[in-house]
């Protein structure tokens, strides 16, 4: 008989321990990113991994918000940039995290605060005659889908504009040359300039800022994310990883 109660009180405390344990689990909220990882330095595949100033940036934010007491867990979806703001909206993600800058038309979706400076500017191939932004003047010009790149590029007096999905699909016509310059932020086309030996014209097209964006419902999340960016953007790390990204 003893030795019966003693075992129903090992499963007793047992099921209590797995009870605590769950609870434990579930309290922490797991969020879920969007991202496009096509677009180096900030993010793009080595293999099956991705790597990026966003990727390292996004664990710092999510390890500081650790730090402040809130519990995130977080995992990326990997989805096509034109994409993100709509699943955004139709609450298939919580945040996306791709390079954004900011598009005044898009509804229902809240903005953070900067985490970096970019610039839309041209780039095209080392032999291109194209040599100032006057020049791209009725020309081919290539954009991504969605990006404040193809609004820019649609400004150019008598452009014929390729918009696409991928960047890389981009970069491969304009080496093949059937277009003559894309419009990309000022560190993905200093990647392109240094990996591949394109050129970057000097001119500024636009003047923009990095930012992440979530659903206008989940303020408090966005709360939580412009407390940790303030941290991130004034440590050394920060400093650390747009060296280390060229971002």
């Amino acid at each position: 008989m003893k030795k019966l109660l003693k075992v129903l009180l090992v499963c007793v405390m047992a099921v209590s321990l797995a009870a605590c344990g769950g609870n434990a689990d579930s309290s922490s909220k797991k969020i879920l990113i969007g991202i496009s990882p096509d677009y180096p330095p900030y993010e793009s595949l080595d293999g099956d991994k991705m790597v990026g100033f966003d990727i390292d940036m996004t664990e710092e934010l999510f390890n500081i918000m650790k730090e402040n007491g809130h519990d995130y867990e977080y995992e990326f979806k990997q989805l096509s940039f034109d994409t993100i703001s709509t699943s955004l909206v139709a609450d298939q993600i919580d945040l996306g995290i791709s390079g954004f800058t900011y598009h005044e038309e898009w509804e229902n979706v809240i903005w953070s605060n900067k985490y970096n400076d970019s610039r839309q500017v041209a780039l095209v191939a080392s032999d291109s005659p194209i040599t100032t932004v006057a020049d791209l003047n009725g020309k081919n010009i290539g954009a991504q889908l969605a990006a404040t790149g193809e609004s820019v590029a649609n400004e150019i007096d008598g452009a014929n504009v390729k918009a696409v999905k991928d960047v890389k699909v981009l970069i491969e016509t304009l080496n093949s040359g059937g277009i003559d310059a894309v419009i990309l932020d000022e560190a993905v086309a200093k990647n392109y300039v240094k990996e591949a030996g394109y050129r970057m014209l000097d001119e500024t097209l636009l003047e923009e800022e990095n930012l992440i964006i979530t659903n206008e419902n989940n303020q408090d999340l966005m709360d939580d994310i412009n407390e940790a960016l303030k941290v991130f953007v004034e440590s050394d790390k920060y400093q650390e990883l747009k060296t280390k990204w060229g971002a």
